[in-house]
């Protein structure tokens, strides 16, 4: 199956007084997922990759649909799917969901940058070719 797989359970810090998560904790755990990708299965963490080498990889867009609400003490079972590498950007889709029930989609492009001259660069070929492992499958 392609894509990177990543799994957390809804925690008090992430909830609102009723319980349900406060929707901007989100994307705190989507970057947690990204980040979890970077540092496992590229064996590239952001400790390297921000402060040794001054490189980073910001969301420059993101859009999400919401599908059903969190509860403190669920399981979220993510999925981190590659859709488009380009020369310094990528495109991916992340989705959770909760014992089989789907509970956020969002679509964000993440983009490589030098952050000294705060400008995009071209992806190493090296983490390209790492990064195209979470491609979908096409038939």
């Amino acid at each position: 199956m392609a894509g990177y797989t990543y799994r957390n359970a809804v925690m008090f810090q992430h909830c609102d007084p009723a319980g349900i998560v406060f929707y901007p904790r989100y994307f705190e755990m989507i970057n947690e997922v990204v980040e979890t990708l970077f540092r496992d299965a590229l064996r590239w963490p952001f400790a390297e990759m921000h402060v040794r080498e001054r490189m980073g990889v910001p969301t420059g867009k993101i859009s999400t649909d919401f599908h059903a609400p969190s509860r403190l003490g669920d399981v979220l079972d993510w999925r981190l799917v590659v859709t488009r590498i380009g020369g310094a950007s990528l495109d991916a889709t992340v989705s959770a969901a909760c014992a089989g029930e789907a509970r956020l989609t969002a679509t964000l492009t993440l983009v490589y940058v030098d952050l000294e001259a705060m400008r995009s660069v071209r992806w190493p070929e090296d983490k390209r070719a790492a990064l195209a492992q979470f491609m979908e499958d096409t038939p």
